[in-house]
């Protein structure tokens, strides 16, 4: 007895309620798909762009605002800080490490980020072609900016003024690529890098000629301006509770912690994922309703079938098994249309994205998905439990011998 065989003729014989059924299990597992890769993204995204910053140092405002800004670039910074300030948090014995940021331009929605050569240590960034920048107006790309833009090493072109948009072209100074950097699956691949030196030039009047910038040259050019932002590094796990408290209490700046206001992004955006994800589970038990009321007035319609089946040999077992495999069958075809419409819509969502920073991708795939797979299949095996358990009631002469 081919169970396969008999199992489809017998949902094809009720292809509308079938369909309906799988479509119904298609849409939960869809809308799941969609939520658990979106989050699983964005709380990778999240995790990857902050992991070794301890606290970032900016403009008093919003700390997430902060956050969002220097350590994700999704958002406008709070404002600027005195780099002279700023120069002397640098150097204080709780800091490992400090890295200077200075934002205001971008090129065709990628931020152009004035820096040191210390962010290069803190996302442990590599070159892939050509060199890191040494002179003002000379720029490193990420990787995602050079394949997008299609710039390549030598080529030129003009800042604009602001976070996005090209409406404001700086155009008495090019900016030169010098270099491609590797791919990170980080923020620092949308990124377009080039020394402090080159954010103050494009903003001033009058500019000196360019020349490669030593260590010193660039801490005094630093001291003497305004940056957005510094990302801290600590030297000790103490500097958690006193250095934020004297950076807020005795400055003129704020300091935000990544971890805590990205676990509190996170919880706002999880209000409406959960949302979903519970309207999600409620089409999946009306398909598992569905499913449920077909088989059981399939099986009034079937007992006479089933009961020829049983005096030909077949056993109370394999009959069992034949109607549960029905409700599995379904779920499983439903299930995997979910997972492809799943992705399928998140890569649609992604496209139309107008932030670059935060893209969201379909064409990927964790491990944790197979979980939304044992799910269809249990609710396709409950959903069929009930009415698989009628073969054993089925009286085979009583059936038999009662007009049709």
């Amino acid at each position: 007895m081919n169970i396969l065989k008999i199992s489809s003729k017998n949902l094809v014989r009720n292809k509308l309620t079938t369909i309906l059924n799988i479509i119904l299990v298609a849409f939960g597992v869809g809308i799941l798909s969609v939520l658990f890769l979106a989050s699983t993204q964005i709380n990778n995204k999240l995790e990857n762009n902050a992991k070794d910053i301890d606290l970032v140092v900016g403009a008093k405002g919003s700390p997430l605002q902060l956050i969002l800004s220097s350590v994700y670039h999704i958002d406008n910074p709070t404002g600027n800080i005195p780099a002279k300030d700023a120069y002397q948090l640098m150097h204080n014995a709780m800091v490992k490490r400090a890295v200077p940021l200075a934002l205001g331009d971008n090129y065709n929605g990628y931020r152009i980020v004035g820096t040191d050569s210390s962010f290069l240590n803190l996302y442990g960034l590599s070159i892939q072609k050509g060199s890191y920048w040494h002179q003002d107006l000379e720029v490193t790309l990420g990787s995602n900016v050079a394949q997008t833009s299609g710039l390549k090493i030598g080529d030129s072109f003009f800042g604009a003024h602001g976070l996005t948009g090209s409406g404001d072209i700086h155009k008495k100074y090019a900016y030169q690529v010098k270099g491609i950097l590797k791919p990170q699956g980080n923020i620092t691949d949308n990124l377009i890098l080039t020394n402090i030196g080159s954010v103050y030039k494009m903003h001033e009047e009058k500019h000196a000629e360019n020349h490669k910038h030593t260590a010193a040259e660039e801490a005094k050019e630093i001291n003497d301006k305004q940056i957005t932002a510094l990302l801290i590094q600590y030297k000790s796990p103490m500097s958690v509770i006193v250095f934020p408290r004297m950076v807020n209490q005795s400055t003129n700046m704020q300091a935000a912690s990544p971890a805590i206001e990205s676990a509190r992004l996170f919880s706002l955006i999880g209000v409406g994922i959960d949302t979903l994800r519970w309207f999600a589970i409620f089409i999946m038990g009306v398909a598992a309703l569905s499913i449920f009321i077909s088989l059981y007035n399939a099986m009034k319609e079937r007992k006479y079938d089933l009961a020829i089946m049983r005096c030909l040999g077949a056993s109370k077992f394999k009959l069992f098994f034949l109607v549960m495999f029905e409700g599995v069958l379904v779920t499983f075809i439903g299930t995997g249309l979910g997972l492809l419409i799943g992705h399928a819509a998140l890569e649609v969502i992604g496209i139309y994205q107008e932030s670059s920073q935060a893209k969201l991708t379909g064409l990927t795939a964790f491990p944790q998905e197979i979980y939304l797979i044992w799910v269809g299949l249990f609710i396709g095996a409950l959903a069929s439990l009930i009415p698989a358990m009628q073969i054993y009631k089925v009286d085979i002469a009583a059936t038999l011998t009662k007009d049709r």
